[in-house]
C-alpha cells in the first residue's frame, strides 16, 4: 500500500510538470532581422568618384566571406574602371562596420555614384549573381529575366 501511494504521489508530480510546461508559451523566433545600410558616404572608401561600388563586409572568422571577397574582387577594373571593389574587414575596419551598423557578414553592397545602395546580398553569393547584378544595375535589360517569365 506505500509503495502505491508513493507511486500515486510520483504520478501526479509528472502529471502537474507536464500540464505546466504545456501551457508556456514557446520562445519568440530568432530576430533574423539584419542591418543592411540604404545609404553610403561614397568618402568612406576608395575611389568616390567611381560610377559603382562594391563593398564586402567581411570577417577574417568567416569561411564563407572569403569566397565572397575572391568573386567580388574581379568586378573592379582598376583605377580608371567604372566599379570599384573594397573589402572592410570586421576588425581592420571595426569603425566602418560600427558606423554602417554591420551585424552579419558577409553582406555585399552594390551603390551608385551618390551612395545610394541598389542591391546587396547577405550570406554567400554566387559569381554568377553578383555579376549579373552589377551587370544589370550598370546597363538595365542587359540579363535576362527570371526563369518564370519565359515560355
Amino acid at each position: 500500500m506505500e509503495r502505491f501511494l508513493v507511486a500515486l504521489v510520483l504520478v501526479g508530480i509528472a502529471v502537474i510538470v507536464a500540464v505546466v510546461l504545456q501551457r508556456r508559451k514557446p520562445a519568440p523566433p530568432a530576430d533574423s532581422d539584419w542591418n543592411i545600410p540604404v545609404q553610403l558616404d561614397r568618402h568612406d572608401f576608395l575611389r568616390p568618384e567611381a560610377p559603382w561600388l562594391v563593398v564586402v563586409f567581411t570577417s577574417s572568422t568567416c569561411d564563407a566571406c572569403s569566397g565572397v571577397w575572391s568573386k567580388a574582387v574581379h568586378l573592379d577594373a582598376g583605377p580608371d574602371g567604372p566599379v570599384c571593389v573594397q573589402e572592410l574587414e570586421a576588425v581592420a575596419d571595426a569603425e566602418l562596420h560600427r558606423r554602417y551598423g554591420i551585424d552579419a557578414v558577409p553582406l555585399v553592397l552594390i551603390a551608385d555614384a551618390e551612395g545610394v545602395v541598389q542591391r546587396h546580398f547577405l550570406g554567400p553569393v554566387t559569381a554568377t549573381d553578383l555579376w549579373a547584378a552589377v551587370a544589370e544595375l550598370r546597363d538595365p535589360g542587359s540579363t535576362p529575366g527570371p526563369c518564370e517569365t519565359h515560355d
